[in-house]
């Protein structure tokens, strides 16, 4: 009997309803592939009953339809919200305003194919950006990267990321400046950490006897600003575009993932694609109780009503995916980090904080408070199917590793009674396993857009605006006068700034002088 909904009986009208999966004899839905099993959640079927309940009265597959026919949905910020059509690789007609932007998504692949066929004698891409300019390829090209017959163009891919400079201090050691590409990730064109970064870049390449004419050929950009770009200096045609309606954090399909591209070619980008868009048919197609996404969505609702959860971990039991949590943790934290829902409405709740490494170093980590700490934390195991290694002793080492995965997920959920309370596991713990049944850009692709559609429907269920980031913008704005005090040798305006601010400005100031 399927135990996927719910570890208690099944009613007989609900039997059979889910998709198999080969040698999956524990029940599970299937969606691109991917095999979601919630037998360790611990919900029972009248709480799922409730639950599916809950998703019906939010109007979610309503929600979702208008997210994917290209209605406002970001409603802060009156655009539609369309990543989606950036993987729909049918492409099927997608009206904004009554224009069907598909015919331009469609140059953008057939340049970066061209790009592909052309770019040789490269030995390094320093790709610049930042949050979801970089979280999204970063992860995609350090998850291929080892992987069993995977063909690299054996570029090395450098981010360069973080303002401090000591990052581009390790680029610049590896990099060949006469064969550099360099790629600027900035929808704005904006970025205060981005642009600093690029002008540093430049620079390095014009002290390695770069010419103005061959710089024009190293540099690239990616933006929804195109004139900002031109302005920098980066001549037209090798300014790749995308649209206000992609949010950052869910733009890796767009010409943001030209370096996953570009490092291992076409043909491997547009299989990440189809992979996210097989999870996109089955977000909008499938009815909610057996959508994974709209089920894991309903999932984490239920634990954080029922037991108060503030946190959740994700651990792939992969190495290839170690940064993967990270990235989640934009997707996540940057969408659903309010207190105010739509229509400035307070609302109960909103993100947890998401936490996360790869197992088994996890488990010699923070899995003792998972086990036996007071709180609940649900926490999805994420394995694959298939070795990640053509080492001699993959397939050992591949089975340790799933067998670990599968005793944590049992052991946080059935726990052990002991007459020492110090030796008692609470149990209890609710998980979700998810397996890939191998890692490659086309279920890469479709675990990534997995997520976000879990993200979209969380969105919904607690009445969240899930594409816009409002709180990021003020510590950038307070960072403007703070900087122009560290380095301006008159003494501190104290008006602008509180005390405490004040007194560190004054410490700091010192070291800038």
């Amino acid at each position: 009997m399927n135990q996927v909904l719910t570890n208690l009986d099944v009613e007989p009208a609900l039997e059979g309803q889910f998709g198999e999966m080969p040698n999956a004899s524990f029940g599970s839905l299937n969606a691109a592939g991917l095999v979601l099993d919630s037998a360790y959640q611990n919900i029972s079927k009248k709480e799922w009953q409730d639950l599916i309940e809950l998703a019906q009265k939010a109007s979610i597959a309503d929600r979702i339809n208008d997210m994917f026919s290209g209605k406002i949905f970001n409603r802060s910020e009156r655009r539609p919200v369309l990543h989606t059509a950036l993987r729909n690789c049918s492409k099927n007609p997608i009206f904004v305003e009554g224009k069907n932007v598909m015919p331009e998504i469609e140059v953008v692949w057939q340049r970066i194919q061209s790009l592909c066929n052309e770019w040789d004698g490269v030995t390094d891409v320093i790709h610049i950006g930042i949050g979801g300019s970089v979280f999204g390829p970063q992860l995609a090209v350090q998850a291929l990267a080892n992987l069993p017959g995977i063909n690299s163009r054996e570029m090395r891919m450098h981010f360069a990321v973080n303002i401090d400079g000591e990052e581009l201090t390790q680029i610049f050691r590896q990099a060949k400046p006469a064969s550099t590409r360099v790629i600027i990730v900035s929808k704005t064109f904006s970025t205060t950490e981005t642009l600093m970064n690029a002008k540093a870049v430049v620079s390095w390449l014009k002290s390695n006897g770069c010419s103005n004419k061959q710089l024009q050929g190293a540099l690239l950009a990616v933006t929804a600003n195109p004139t900002a770009a031109q302005l920098f200096g980066i001549t037209s045609d090798h300014i790749f575009p995308f649209w206000d309606w992609v949010g950052g954090r869910f733009s890796v399909w767009s010409a943001v993932g030209l370096c996953i591209a570009l490092q291992y070619g076409f043909e491997t980008f547009m299989s990440f694609l189809k992979g996210a868009e097989a999870i996109d048919r089955h977000f909008q197609e499938t009815p909610i109780e057996k959508n994974v996404p709209i089920l894991m969505a309903l999932a984490l609702l239920h634990q954080q009503k029922k037991y108060s959860s503030t946190a959740y971990a994700v651990i792939p039991y992969a190495n290839a995916l170690s940064l993967f949590p990270f990235w989640l943790q934009q997707l996540e934290m940057e969408s659903h980090g309010k207190g105010v829902g739509c229509g400035d409405i307070p609302i109960q709740n909103s993100s947890p904080v998401v936490f996360g490494s790869v197992g088994t170093n996890s488990q010699h980590s923070y899995f003792q408070l998972l086990h036996q700490g007071a709180e609940i934390i649900p926490v999805d195991f994420i394995a694959v199917g298939e070795p990640m290694s053509d080492i001699p002793e993959a397939v050992d080492h591949h089975r340790i590793l799933l067998a670990n995965c599968l005793a944590q997920a049992q052991a946080l959920s059935c726990g052990k009674t002991s007459e020492i309370p110090n030796e008692s596991y609470p149990g209890n713990k609710p998980s979700n396993l998810i397996i890939l049944p191998k890692l490659d850009a086309f279920h890469l692709g479709a675990l990534l857009a997995l997520y976000e559609s879990r993200t979209v429907a969380l969105g919904i269920l607690w009445g969240i605006n899930s594409f816009d980031q409002p709180g990021v913008e003020l510590g950038k704005q307070l960072s403007v006068p703070i900087d122009s005090a560290l380095k301006n040798g008159a003494d501190i305006d104290q008006s602008q700034f509180d005390s405490i601010t004040s007194d560190r400005i004054a410490y700091l100031k010192p070291y800038f002088q």
